[in-house]
């Protein structure tokens, strides 16, 4: 049964806490038929990725900002993945692989391990 926390208790855990790796998950990725893994954001792409979504619908670049910095395997910020795609910027390399859908998928889970 769970408990109301306290100062305490997070004073006890501190180290724990502090210490904690980031959360991963394997999605199988069906345009690609193969798998994935992500990592949950870090508090700043969050943030960035929420001011995105809430600035003039721009939620689909929000998605691909998520997307392009959660994958981690394969690494899509590999610069020899970025030139034999010819990406104008970095994160094109997201719809060059990605589907519409799979990338609002992808990032809603990433969003939802932090």
């Amino acid at each position: 049964m769970s408990h109301k926390l306290t100062v305490k208790d997070l004073l006890d855990r501190k180290e724990q806490l502090k210490g904690r790796q980031k959360r991963r998950a394997t999605l199988y990725v069906e345009s690609l038929d193969g798998e994935i893994v992500i990592e949950e954001p870090s508090h700043a792409i969050a943030l960035e990725s929420l001011e995105m979504a809430q600035s003039g619908g721009e939620s689909d670049r929000a998605d691909k900002h998520v997307v392009y910095h959660c994958v981690v395997e394969p690494n899509l910020k590999d610069p020899e993945l970025q030139r034999a795609f010819g990406c104008a910027e970095p994160v094109d390399i997201v719809d060059m692989i990605f589907r519409p859908g799979e990338i609002a998928a992808i990032s809603g889970h990433a969003l939802q391990l932090d």
